[in-house]
């Protein structure tokens, strides 16, 4: 049980760190990077997702409506955060085309 708490703290620490490594790729400019990123965040949110249902006992069964809730709104977050990553990348994309830049 002790080893499974220890995966999920490494995989939500895996998907705040990859959250913030979008936010900085973005800033610099590279959206290939800020893309890697985003792959990673989702993957390090569905390992911390499976890691959080496979540590439910029987017992917690009865309390975990709140779990799931705060766990679907954790989600939702992330899922836009993504969408708004994805609409900061078109617009750059745009901005540069416009410019005549070559994109990155």
């Amino acid at each position: 049980m002790a080893r499974r708490r220890l995966w999920l703290v490494g995989a939500v620490l895996f998907t705040l760190v990859n959250l913030g490594g979008i936010v900085i790729a973005l800033r610099a400019g590279e959206g290939n990077h800020a893309g890697v990123h985003v792959g990673l965040t989702i993957v390090g949110a569905y390992a911390a997702w499976r890691l959080m249902r496979r540590s439910r006992e029987p017992a917690a069964v009865a309390g975990s409506g709140d779990r799931l809730e705060y766990l679907q709104e954790s989600v939702d977050a992330i899922a836009l955060e993504v969408e708004r990553i994805g609409e900061a990348q078109r617009f750059d994309a745009k901005l540069r085309q416009e410019r005549g830049e070559p994109s990155s």
